[in-house]
């Protein structure tokens, strides 16, 4: 449940300007109420509170735009191919701004590396960063990515033009590989999502 300190006059403001209906509070500790999509946000005197199965809904229209984030991404599948989900992180200097895990039906190991950063790389287009710095656990993905590995599977090369293509949304990237250690919130987003199945 992501919490925004900010101003909530000017956080209201720019729901309305996005076309976000704004109610009263149900309470006498609420400001304010905004629904859009899988989200409802809560004013309070200082932050605002959003609740839902997908905050990003407004989460991305009250967070201020730019700046930079890491992105942690892992993908798995429980056999090779088998039962896959998906797993991101989205972190800045106040911490984790959003993550995710799901399934993704029936994919490879590969498969399912590549819609998860996909869907980080979108997730953070969303929050509109100028700048991010991407990491992940599969040297063959990073590598493939970058330009230093080539594939002959089509749909992997497809994939691969789909992470160009939400690459180029950010003014600066980096992408590199991380040890599983580093990267254990993505991959246990990814278990958490696999196991709940």
């Amino acid at each position: 449940m992501p919490v925004i300190e900010c101003d909530v006059e000017a956080a209201r403001e720019r729901l309305e300007e996005a076309g976000v209906a704004v109610d009263s509070g149900n309470t006498d500790h609420e400001r304010w109420r905004a629904s859009r999509g899988g989200a409802t946000a809560v004013a309070y005197d200082d932050k605002v509170v959003i609740q839902g199965s997908d905050p990003r809904d407004i989460e991305a229209l009250l967070r201020e735009n730019g700046g930079r984030a890491h992105v942690y991404f892992d993908g798995g599948s429980r056999g090779n191919p088998g039962p896959a989900g998906i797993g991101w992180v989205i972190v800045t200097g106040d911490g984790i701004v959003a993550e995710d895990g799901e399934t993704i039906g029936t994919a490879t190991n590969n498969q399912a590396e590549y819609e998860a950063l996909i869907a980080a790389l979108e997730a953070a287009r969303d929050y509109d960063y100028d700048e991010v710095h991407v990491r992940g656990d599969s040297e063959l993905i990073v590598k493939q990515v970058r330009g230093e590995y080539d594939t002959n599977n089509p749909e992997l090369r497809e994939k691969r033009v789909t992470v160009h293509e939400l690459l180029r949304s950010f003014d600066e990237w980096t992408l590199e590989y991380v040890p599983r250690e580093a990267n254990d919130r993505a991959d246990g987003l990814v278990n958490e999502a696999l196991d709940q199945a």
